[in-house]
């Protein structure tokens, strides 16, 4: 929970940007797909059960230089994120994340391409 007016502006603002960014998710057999606008990357997570899976996960991916935002959504399964301007987060990096937080990427989309191993980069 924010501490004060600054930071409750700035959780508000991230997640507009988030918004910005990601469309609408679209169901489409076992796994959700997603539509990304800009740098965003979507990565599919095996077993998200929870609230508390959804922030380790983000609390993880985090760690990733240029990461701006991370949205992970239970219900879809599948992590957000949104770079920094001008920064382009290394898709083996951002796998290695899930994988610190204990959870097991399945799928990762980018602008550039998609992956269902880990990235070598």
């Amino acid at each position: 929970m924010p501490e004060n007016k600054e930071q409750e502006m700035k959780l508000v603002l991230v997640k507009l940007l988030i918004g910005a960014l990601c469309t609408q998710f679209i169901i489409s057999g076992n796994l959700h797909a997603v539509e990304l606008k800009g740098r965003a990357v979507a990565v599919y997570v095996d077993d998200m059960h929870c609230k508390n899976c959804a922030k380790k996960i983000a609390r993880k991916l985090y760690t990733v230089p240029g990461v701006l935002a991370v949205h992970a959504d239970v219900k879809q399964n599948v992590a957000l994120i949104t770079p920094q301007k001008g920064k382009d987060p290394s898709r083996r990096a951002l796998w290695e994340a899930i994988e610190s937080a204990n959870f097991k990427p399945v799928k990762m989309i980018g602008p550039d391409r998609t992956y269902k191993t880990k990235p070598s980069k």
